[in-house]
């Protein structure tokens, strides 16, 4: 590393920048030898040898490398010319003219990233750096000496930019495409916003977003929190409906979206939590932890979810006691071994990249052994849910005693005296004997927090959520870089992580599309969240009664998910699952998502959308909030009115043009990922109902869930690229 000092007054006056010129080294250490400046990744602009308009400034004499590049300053020569100075051009102008202007350089369309007042791109191919702080134009990178160089300002580059032509924008397929990775769904104004703004703005502005009403509040507005002969108490249901509100209608999606991804890592089942007093609650304020640290820091969240009452229901550490040599109790291990196994470590000493640490026989190397589960245990011993509070009693017989709602949300508490006064030793680290609980506590979730596998680990489950199923190693490793320090060299930013998933050249890039290996098979949930979305579901009454869609009773219609419903702590799918006897398997890539995908699976999915896309959800009580229980008589005679309608005023517009109408859905549903084959099967089957302008209101709705059905069940829609 060396150290230089920065040629611009908007510059801190020193940074610490790489030396190497290896790629990797590039991103990994020039990232961070910008941060105090906000430069996660200035480009190297200058590495096109470029010139030095007017009010250039360099380090070490390199000013005059950029010359041939960049031209002689601009300005001065218009105003004397009599002609109009251009208008200065964006960041994202600016940057786009110089990929085209210098691709050796700046090859293939990267991504813009903001920080601050920083805007940048990186080129990986190049290790180059090109950025705009302000209105100063910076570059780094290997022919600078990896030295900042500042060359000049975005003025000072109008006129060349100018004669260039129309710099390329962002398309509306690729804004389509951005939308439906980063939340559930597109719109046109969603993708008019991020052709405006460019990708990195509009996602800045929406981590940026308030957090909507939150699941537990929206319980209460419902009336749930009441104690009355329903025995909201006691009842699931509720918390169905508050998961499928917060997917498919809360305003913040790209928060949901987020939280629906952390919420298969961080596993809670609601189906897990009967037996205890206000299961709904208890995982609606799961729920309400993952949205409000999603773009927060790991260390917060992975002690929240650690002292939540629903994590201390599911995972035994709710009344988990010391050792009692007398009876030869020990402490549960439950929660020890899959905090380490599922919420931060993982089972294998992980590289950056995320492969394995092998041995000297070639083997994975453990992360952990079961004596750290043994110890690591000793630290979640003494915690209870909070015992304070008053009590009611149901009015309905046996009139039992019911805990105060509260007590679903409040952390659990310690009980010093059943906290293990013994020494703890785990993952390298000791904890003395007669340790307090709190500082047991810290000390573990520090050690946790800071154990190199937690980046690539956490990292590349969340590109597989959002992005691709089988992320190279190289994504891996940048993603998890970006957990290991944000531009300000915090760790665990899992704000910046998610933005660095999304903005990656992997997940922008076109290549992808081509790739039989790159994308990932829409979940069943995330499906059905889009459709909602894309077509503005409304709840006519209000109360979002939709209900869990793992039906057993009627797996002919089951949709395999629902949120907060996994079958166990290891959530619908495993990360490493392969399909077994597929091309997947020869080259050995991962596909979690078709692990709940069969003969069955496929059908029922199918089923349970030709039953909601007419007429969205209905219900027999439409204005009831609790679930009524009926004869089968009563059952026979039950008139099911709609209660959540999907609006599709725009496709019934265009309905009798169905070229146009199948062109509308390729857009918001597949970001025109359909291919001309598809398109034109879907449009000669739809072209059976010999539709025309002067046809029924109704017989129009009916085409268009046919349409919608079409493309949402075709192959090339359920792949996500």
């Amino acid at each position: 590393m060396v150290e230089t000092g920065c040629a611009s007054g908007s510059a801190a006056t020193h940074q610490y920048l790489p030396t190497s010129d290896a790629p990797e080294s590039a991103v990994l250490v020039g990232v961070n030898s910008l941060k105090s400046l906000s430069l996660a990744s200035v480009a190297m602009l200058a590495a096109c040898g470029g010139g030095a308009p007017s009010g250039m400034s360099s380090v070490d004499g390199t000013a005059a490398a950029y010359q041939p590049l960049l031209g002689s300053p601009r300005p001065a020569a218009m105003a004397q010319s009599g002609r109009a100075v251009p208008v200065p051009p964006t960041a994202d102008e600016f940057m786009n003219w110089a990929e085209n202007a210098f691709s050796v350089h700046f090859p293939g369309r990267s991504t813009t990233q903001v920080s601050g007042a920083l805007a940048y791109r990186f080129y990986p191919q190049t290790g180059n750096y090109v950025g705009v702080l302000g209105s100063d134009v910076l570059v780094l990178g290997p022919p600078t000496g990896n030295k900042v160089v500042t060359v000049g300002m975005l003025a000072d580059f109008a006129d060349q930019i100018a004669a260039s032509g129309p710099v390329t924008k962002i398309t509306e397929q690729e804004a389509a495409r951005f939308l439906l990775q980063a939340q559930f769904s597109s719109s046109d104004a969603e993708i008019a916003s991020v052709q405006q703004k460019g990708f990195a703005l509009w996602l800045q502005e929406q981590h940026a977003l308030a957090r909507s009403q939150s699941a537990w509040d929206w319980l209460v507005a419902q009336g749930y929190s009441v104690v009355d002969i329903n025995e909201y108490v006691f009842a699931q249901y509720p918390g169905d409906f508050a998961g499928w509100y917060q997917i498919m209608g809360a305003p913040d999606a790209v928060r949901q979206r987020a939280a629906l991804a952390l919420s298969e890592i961080f596993v809670i089942s609601l189906n897990n939590l009967s037996g205890i007093d206000w299961p709904s609650f208890c995982i609606a304020n799961h729920w309400d932890i993952l949205c409000a640290n999603a773009f927060g820091n790991y260390r917060t969240l992975l002690e929240q979810i650690t002292l939540s009452p629903a994590m201390g229901a599911y995972l035994n550490t709710r009344g988990n006691r010391k050792e009692d040599p007398i009876s030869g109790r020990l402490p549960d291990e439950n929660y020890a071994r899959e905090v380490m196994q599922l919420f931060s470590i993982g089972l294998n000493q992980l590289n950056l990249d995320g492969t394995a640490k092998l041995s000297s026989t070639g083997q994975p190397l453990d992360s952990y052994t079961q004596a750290d589960v043994s110890n690591l245990a000793r630290v979640f011993t003494g915690y209870n849910t909070i015992t304070t509070l008053p009590k009611s009693v149901s009015p309905k017989p046996p009139n039992n005693k019911l805990e105060h709602v509260e007590t679903a949300r409040i952390p659990m508490v310690l009980d010093a005296g059943q906290h293990s006064p013994l020494q703890k030793s785990f993952l390298g680290v000791t904890i003395p004997a007669n340790t307090s609980g709190q500082d047991s506590l810290k000390t573990a979730l520090d050690t946790l927090f800071n154990h190199p596998n937690v980046g690539p680990f956490l990292g590349r489950q969340m590109i597989q959520r959002l992005v691709t199923s089988n992320p190279s190693a190289a994504y891996v490793a940048r993603v998890a870089s970006a957990f290991n320090s944000n531009p300000q060299g915090v760790r665990g930013d899992l704000g910046h992580m998610f933005r660095t998933i999304l903005l990656d050249s992997e997940a922008r890039g076109l290549a992808g599309l081509a790739s039989p290996e790159f994308g990932k098979l829409r979940e069943p949930m995330v499906r059905i969240a889009q459709w909602a979305r894309t077509f503005k579901l409304r709840s006519v009454y209000g109360n979002w009664k939709v209900f869990n869609a793992i039906n057993a009773n009627q797996a002919q219609d089951s949709l395999a998910q629902s949120p907060l419903q996994a079958p166990s702590v290891f959530n619908f799918f495993r990360p490493g699952y392969v399909p077994p006897s597929t091309a997947l398997a020869t080259s050995k890539a991962t596909a979690p998502e078709f692990q709940i995908v069969n003969e069955s699976t496929t059908s029922s999915y199918i089923n349970y959308l030709q039953n909601i896309v007419y007429n969205g959800y209905v219900s027999a009580d439409p204005t009831l909030p609790h679930v009524v229980t009926r004869t089968p008589d009563q059952i026979n005679a039950i008139v099911y009115v709609p209660v959540l309608v999907p609006d599709y005023s725009v496709e019934l517009a265009i309905a009798h043009d169905t070229q146009a109408l199948v062109k509308r859905l390729n857009l918001l549903l597949c970001a025109d990922q359909l291919s001309p084959a598809t398109i034109q099967f879907i449009v000669k089957a739809l072209a059976t109902d010999k539709l025309t302008v002067n046809s029924s209101a109704d017989f129009k709705r009916i085409h268009v869930a046919r349409a919608i059905m079409f493309v949402m069940c075709c192959a090339e829609y359920l792949v996500q690229k």
